[in-house]
């Protein structure tokens, strides 16, 4: 990149590999140094929890707040009623307005670890996520950076579709739209696209225009695969108020083996600590490749570029230590300082010691539950070590499943309550596990 911002917050994300494309970079920059201000990242509310895949944006309003500016957190109590398609093979399962509710709560307690939202802090844990928000090294005097979270059906819910129709939607281009790469794909392929479905790029550009009228939002940021979205909501503004706003977008991330971030083996990484422990999060970490390592240092930690790059840079065991870095940073700000030492604390014990972690995920049985006898391809699927009685088989066979570490080699082992008194550690590979125990 020859531009060379003068700006906190875009001198930070473009030397720690935030940025994929930006709308006009020298003026978001310009506006940037002229004071603060404010931009968002929506999301639809489609789960209970965000999970690693939204870590990378998360991570970037974090710095936008850090840099003095104000983040505001959209939550789409609207259009996830409709459902983004954007690269999609088939159109997402409408959500009732209880589920979406539920779903918009279980996220606000993420976004409370990471921001600043003053005393209007979403989620319960306020204390915490005071203790956690991010100072600021260049807040100007008497402008407000605290983050906002909004819910669009705010606006969209309330809207007279003739009117609608009328006033914003003349302002759009059919053609264009369906130049769009995240809906010509999917026309491609002959997939059905619903109307519904088609008319939610229009009410995410809606959601930037009254933004900006509402807070004087200057700013969306997001995946790339929103440009499009971004930019029509740009366009959308420009028309209807003539102001100048600004998009920008970060990378969609893949494994250097090509793994989309936000998966493993056993399903999502989640980053509510009620749906995925705050051990198994560590340990996601810890099992980075050593390829990823210094990458993953700029992008989810806050440790210096210079240091990341040192750590990155490591070879041998030496790179282990790099990693075990990686997961107490990363987890320190997700789940607290305490919980990223105890995780640590439970993986060397568990791994150099062979012991059993008291932090490892547990799975607890009634006796009726266990009754005569349960297979150990039952408690390896429900313990999580595996996604199906397939996949355990399969682990089984290939000598990768051991029961306090004793190699499993009889798909057909029945486990009694008298053998679950004490707490039983599976073992899938030499990096996951799982306590089972009867209740």
């Amino acid at each position: 990149m020859t531009y060379h911002p003068k700006s906190e917050f875009l001198t930070e994300i473009i030397a720690r590999g935030f940025l994929a494309d930006c709308t006009d970079l020298q003026a978001l920059d310009d506006a940037l140094k002229a004071g603060t201000v404010t931009a968002y990242i929506g999301y639809d509310a489609t789960a209970q929890s965000l999970h690693v895949g939204h870590l990378l944006n998360i991570m970037l309003l974090r710095w936008f707040q850090k840099a003095g500016h104000r983040p505001i957190t959209l939550m789409g109590g609207g259009t996830t009623k409709v459902g983004d398609p954007s690269f999609r093979a088939d159109e997402r399962p409408l959500l009732g307005p209880e589920q979406i509710d539920a779903n918009i709560a279980g996220m606000g307690r993420v976004f409370a670890r990471y921001l600043d939202y003053g005393a209007g802090e979403p989620g319960p844990d306020s204390d915490a996520a005071a203790r956690n928000a991010p100072a600021s090294s260049s807040e100007a005097a008497g402008q407000d950076k605290t983050a906002l979270m909004l819910n669009n059906a705010e606006w969209l819910d309330g809207l007279n579709y003739l009117d609608f129709l009328r006033d914003i939607g003349r302002h759009f281009s059919v053609n264009r739209m369906l130049s769009f790469e995240s809906v010509k794909s999917r026309l491609d392929r002959e997939q059905s696209l619903s109307f519904l479905e088609f008319n939610y790029m229009i009410l995410q550009a809606y959601d930037f225009l009254e933004l900006n009228r509402r807070h004087g939002c200057l700013l969306q940021m997001g995946g790339s695969d929103q440009w499009g979205n971004i930019v029509n909501g740009i366009d959308l503004t420009r028309r209807v108020i003539d102001r100048e706003i600004y998009g920008l977008t970060t990378p969609l991330l893949t494994t250097s083996d090509g793994r989309k971030m936000g998966k493993s083996q056993g399903g999502a990484i989640w980053l509510n600590g009620d749906m995925l422990s705050p051990y198994e999060f560590w340990q996601f970490w810890r099992n980075t490749t050593d390829a990823d390592t210094g990458r993953f240092l700029k992008l989810y930690t806050e440790l210096p570029v210079g240091e990341c790059d040192r750590l990155g840079a490591l070879g041998g065991s030496e790179i282990n230590e790099a990693k075990v870095i990686l997961a107490n940073e990363v987890t320190a700000l997700l789940h607290g300082e305490e919980a990223a030492r105890a995780a640590e604390a439970t993986a060397r014990e568990v791994f150099e010691k062979g012991g059993i972690g008291d932090d490892l995920p547990t799975l607890t049985l009634s006796a009726g539950e266990v009754g005569s006898g349960i297979s150990i391809v039952q408690l390896i699927v429900r313990s999580g070590l595996a996604a199906s009685g397939k996949e355990a088989k399969r682990l089984i066979a290939d000598n990768g499943a051991r029961i306090d570490d004793e190699p499993v080699t009889d798909g057909g082992l029945m486990i009694d309550a008298a053998r679950l008194a004490a707490p039983v550690k599976l073992s899938a590979g030499r990096k996951r596990h799982a306590l089972v125990q009867l209740g």
